[in-house]
């Protein structure tokens, strides 16, 4: 069945329309004509919605706050004299049942206090010009691969898509996820920060602080990264941990491939004082040094292979997500954050956008402890706003919500904060916080000329001696 050039927008007024790689063709250059008419070059609908709130598209956050990285230690926020719309809680969470997810609407229901503040809705996402033009190209160029459906990216830039979305007109669940691991950021990103576990009685557990680098090799056109990581790299990050004492000196390197976005981890241990190879650490494997309150592809919303689950696209819906999330990242002093339940209501902004939604479910004799999963995937940015995750008795396990902002002075979106909320235990984590702590930092590279970066399992162990 071929692809009318309409169907986006009638996706969103159908809500869940079907959508899969059995009833659509692939992209053709015909209807590829609609990146930069109807739809935007990375693929996202340029206009607004019927009732105007979700406004047009017209390139990104355009006034730009007076920001100097070199001297200022988080990001303004452009929008901090803006007041919430409505909210929405437990009483009135029924007129607004369809536009939530159904993590969001169990801690509206059950966790009481618990509310969204619904702010103008921002689009804010900026491309340079010569990531419009890849994504473009990428069209009608870029395929998956590999033995197992999706595994890897072929096109025709050296056997890899073009720097820029892969699939700006996606017609697989797996093709939209790649736009989430290909999604455009910062060509290096330092972080110093914190994170904690709020348990079920309330009680704050401080889990390790990080001095942490991230890298998206394909976005660095000095083309250093590249060379030092490899071309097969797609995303990395080296992180040393510098707090709590039992956790300081450890230092984790990962590489995400091309091969399935499959992992080569290094870690160091001080205690061992050695470097060692560690493909364990994917999938659902617990993070120790984090307390195992969440998984290693649950990081950045999802990282990792794709390779253990079915996974469609349900349709794109018009959605209240996390959305310029500036006050928990960049804003708030830390003491402002934590309550015994759930982060403060108060600093988490919730905007209207449209999202891919896209489930998974496990395959016949693959195992993970998610067999059930549901992402919501921006559709300016690409990158996952929020997901939910199911366990085997098809009932809601962790629900995730990514506190993402943008970093308008390099464009693209951070999105290295977010919350986890452990519905089953009752707990709740927030990730890559900490404003107070005078430690706290975060600095965003366009390219990686000048930077003296530890991308090698060399430089691991010197990184790591306490």
């Amino acid at each position: 069945m071929p692809m009318k050039k309409t169907i986006v927008g009638a996706m969103v007024a159908a809500g869940f329309s079907l959508c899969s790689a059995s009833v659509l063709a692939a992209v053709s250059a015909e209807e590829a004509k609609q990146l930069g008419s109807t739809l935007t070059e990375f693929g996202a609908e340029k206009a607004g919605n019927k009732d105007g709130s979700i406004p047009a598209y017209t390139g990104g956050l355009e006034k730009l706050p007076a920001y100097d990285p070199t001297k200022m230690k988080a990001y303004l926020d452009p929008f901090a004299n803006e007041k919430p719309q409505y909210s929405i809680d437990a009483k009135n969470m029924a007129q607004y049942d369809a536009l939530l997810t159904d993590g969001t609407k169990y801690l509206v229901k059950n966790y009481p206090g618990y509310r969204v503040d619904v702010y103008p809705t921002h689009r804010t996402m900026r491309y340079p010009s010569w990531v419009l033009q890849n994504s473009v190209k990428n069209a009608t160029t870029a395929k998956l691969g590999g033995p197992v459906e999706g595994d890897n990216l072929e096109g025709a830039d050296n056997g890899m898509a073009y720097a820029g979305v892969p699939f700006p007109i996606p017609k697989t669940g797996y093709e939209v996820m790649w736009n989430h691991t290909m999604r455009y950021s910062a060509a290096v990103t330092n972080r110093k920060s914190q994170a904690w576990l709020v348990d079920t009685s309330g009680a704050v557990s401080n889990l390790p602080s990080n001095d942490q680098w991230f890298v998206h090799p394909q976005y660095d056109r000095s083309g250093k990264l590249k060379a030092l990581v490899g071309k097969d790299v797609i995303f990395g990050y080296n992180a040393l941990l510098t707090d709590p004492p039992s956790s300081a000196g450890i230092v984790f390197l990962n590489f995400y491939t091309n091969q399935g976005a499959a992992q080569r981890v290094w870690f160091y241990t001080p205690g061992q004082r050695r470097v060692r190879m560690a493909p364990e650490f994917a999938y659902d494997v617990p993070i120790a040094s984090y307390g195992g309150v969440f998984n290693w592809d649950d990081l950045f919303g999802f990282q990792g292979r794709l390779d253990r689950y079915d996974i469609k696209i349900v349709g794109k819906k018009e959605m209240i997500v996390p959305y310029n999330v500036f006050k928990v990242t960049n804003t708030a002093p830390t003491s402002a954050y934590l309550t015994k339940k759930f982060v403060n209501p108060d600093l988490v902004r919730w905007e209207k956008h449209r999202v891919w939604v896209v489930e998974w479910k496990l395959k016949a004799g693959a195992r993970h402890v998610y067999p059930r999963r549901v992402f919501y995937v921006d559709e300016d940015s690409w990158y996952i706003v929020a997901s939910d995750h199911y366990d085997a008795a098809g009932n809601l396990y962790r629900t995730k919500l990514e506190h993402t902002f943008p970093t308008y002075d390099v464009g693209g979106l951070n999105l290295d904060g977010w919350a986890t909320y452990d519905v089953i235990k009752g707990n709740y984590t927030l990730i890559n916080s900490g404003l107070s702590d005078p430690r706290y930092s975060i600095r965003c590279y366009d390219s990686a000329e000048g930077l003296q970066l530890n991308l090698t399992a060399q430089s691991v162990a010197a990184s790591g001696v306490r």
